[in-house]
């Protein structure tokens, strides 16, 4: 089994139970016990996973940002189909903004038919999108982030307070009704606030691995978006605790 797909089955395993022993995530993923310790040792440095005396449990608190190579495989059929689902929203000759991501980015796969104006913080959607000439391409500028491979600063946040975008997509590491969405750091705080802050539409584009996670620094209420789009995965309570808000919940298929 690759290691990425273990990875997933293990965090899977983690939603569904308080406390695991790693005897029975052996059992559960049929994986030899020196590689689900390995395994659990490369979350545990994530942050995603504290370990204890008793065993293993999943940490809801994300201190720190992973890196765009380590999402880039996590829940990619959810994070594709969210994307579908998104995509359906734009229209020929709308201006989007497109926040970083891996999930942003499979929406950029999805939107090069279309003739559009998108700005982005992203370098690999800016770099990827430069190739469809119906495309106009901006980069908001400023500082690049290593762990992302996106534009951070002040340079962009002053760029993005000046559009009124039709559209923008926000992706985020964890998001809740309670908490709203939320960041590790500050200045990913801010810009994330920028970029949604003139949008004529504000979406959220969200796995629902990173429900009910939280990081110190809160980007926005959920009742300041117009959409929230994740997988159908999330859990029932968390639907109906999110029915009749102010924002459209959409389900992928």
């Amino acid at each position: 089994m690759k290691g990425q797909s273990r990875l997933d089955q293990i965090m899977d395993y983690l939603k569904s139970h308080n406390l695991v022993t790693v005897d029975q995530l052996v059992a559960a993923i049929e994986a030899s016990p020196a590689t689900i310790r390995r395994d659990l040792i490369k979350l545990d440095r994530e942050g995603v996973i504290s370990r204890t005396h008793g065993g293993v449990t999943l940490n809801r608190f994300i201190p720190a940002q992973p890196t765009t190579q380590e999402k880039s495989q996590r829940n990619l059929a959810e994070k594709q189909a969210i994307a579908r689902q998104a995509a359906s929203l734009v229209k020929a000759g709308d201006a989007v903004v497109l926040d970083a991501g891996t999930t942003t980015l499979e929406l950029a796969r999805q939107l090069t038919h279309l003739p559009l104006r998108v700005i982005t913080a992203d370098l690999h959607i800016a770099l990827f999108l430069s190739e469809f000439k119906q495309i106009e391409v901006t980069i908001i500028g400023g500082r690049i982030d290593d762990s992302s491979q996106s534009c951070i600063g002040d340079h962009g946040r002053r760029f993005l307070r000046t559009l009124n975008p039709d559209i923008a997509f926000v992706s985020c590491n964890s998001w809740s009704l309670e908490k709203g969405i939320t960041t590790p750091t500050e200045e990913k705080a801010g810009l994330k606030q920028d970029l949604l802050g003139n949008a004529r539409r504000r979406v959220l584009l969200a796995d629902s691995s990173k429900y009910g996670s939280w990081s110190l620094f809160c980007v926005s209420p959920l009742q300041s978006l117009t959409d929230i789009i994740t997988d159908r995965h999330l859990d029932a309570d968390a639907c109906t605790a999110m029915d009749g808000q102010a924002f459209q919940l959409m389900l992928t298929i």
